[in-house]
């Protein structure tokens, strides 16, 4: 068991935890105030194009920190961080396939494998709470839902595909306040990609997300679309990428980083 409260945790606390196996699920909520990250790890021969990729895909991509090749530490991010062990899940892909998702990727760590750490939404979450909108998934204990959509991604090198979106349902008043706040975050995903009609970016159903949880949507509310970090796994699977490790969706690296020092004025 936890021997603090989630309020009061810290980053450090919360790698410690899913590195002895006592947290596994996804991360929204925990250690509040800290930067969580999406994970990308990619052979060196591969790494350039997606260093690319991510440059000139901000709003999905939104780089935070690239290891060296085969070093699973990354100082800038956190002390004593290790990227084998320190997130809930990971998921691993061989030619666009995903064949695992285990716990730790010790026995997959290779000493030609690069990580690259992308901004995640959960960290503009906190603002969002701070200023009294309520978000749905966290009141539901469930995973934020997430969707591939119509909306391309500009290629670079091999890499190509659709960028995924996740999603908060709010009424239209905090809709507007959710991208004033979000719009201050640009280096985890800023404001919305796109509010409401889910149809016109390729949604067909808001029930059936193609990564994490439904929520509830009021009759009052719009769906408010967010690029994401999961982008790189519909790019991964589009583009058949021999080998590649990432986090699972939702399941995330908390870093040592605060939220506040990633806004800007």
């Amino acid at each position: 068991m936890e021997q603090i409260p989630k309020t009061q945790e810290t980053g450090q606390a919360v790698r410690m935890l899913i590195r002895a196996g006592r947290h596994t699920g996804p991360t929204a909520g925990r250690a509040p105030g800290y930067v969580q990250a999406n994970l990308v790890v990619l052979p060196r021969d591969w790494a350039f194009d997606f260093l690319r990729f991510c440059q000139q895909n901000p709003k999905p991509c939104p780089l935070l920190a690239v290891s060296e090749p085969g070093e699973p530490h990354v100082p800038s991010l956190g002390e004593d961080l290790d990227i084998r062990t320190d997130l809930p899940r990971y998921r691993i892909w061989r030619d666009g396939e995903l064949i695992a998702e285990p716990a730790d990727i010790l026995g997959h760590w290779r000493g030609d494998l690069v990580a690259f750490l992308l901004g995640c939404s959960f960290s503009f979450e906190e603002a969002l709470i701070a200023d009294g909108i309520r978000l749905r998934h966290i009141e539901q204990g469930r995973n934020v839902p997430m969707y591939r959509t119509n909306i391309p991604t500009q290629p670079a090198g091999p890499f190509h595909g659709p960028m995924v979106v996740s999603m908060r349902p709010l009424r239209p008043a905090e809709a507007i306040r959710a991208t004033l706040i979000t719009g201050r975050f640009p280096t985890v995903h800023g404001a919305p990609v796109h509010i409401g009609l889910p149809e016109q970016i390729g949604i067909a159903d808001l029930t059936r997300p193609d990564y994490g949880d439904p929520v509830d949507i009021h009759p009052d509310e719009l769906p408010v679309f967010w690029a994401c970090g999961v982008t790189p796994q519909a790019v991964v699977a589009a583009s058949a990428v021999p080998f590649c490790i990432t986090h699972a969706p939702g399941h995330m690296l908390v870093t040592d980083l605060r939220n506040s020092q990633l806004a800007i004025s």
